[in-house]
């Protein structure tokens, strides 16, 4: 009967890990899209427009500019959003127990 309890428990959690992780790769995937676009246009944009942005700045050099800006938003949003998600879980495990 134990043992029942607390697999269903772990299950349980598990379950919310599993949820948590979910919803930061989805935020996170989201923040990446929009940090590219708003990455690309002055990007791009600048190395049309500007003689040394031309001249220094190849395609690699321009992809590296917004994969890393893309990159970073994503492991951002994706830790802030699992952070929350966790910490709202468990406030509201905390109260169950309580109540």
């Amino acid at each position: 009967m134990a043992k029942n309890v607390a697999q269903s428990s772990l299950d349980q959690r598990l379950a919310m890990a599993k949820h948590c992780s979910q919803e930061g790769v989805k935020a996170g995937a989201k923040a990446a899209f929009v940090a590219s676009i708003a990455t690309a246009i002055p990007t791009f944009a600048s190395v049309r427009l500007l003689p040394w942005a031309k001249a220094h700045l190849n395609h690699t050099a321009q992809a590296l500019i917004i994969s890393t800006v893309a990159g970073a938003a994503y492991f951002i949003v994706a830790d802030k959003t699992v952070l929350a998600t966790a910490r709202k879980n468990s406030f509201k495990e905390a109260s169950n127990i309580e109540g």
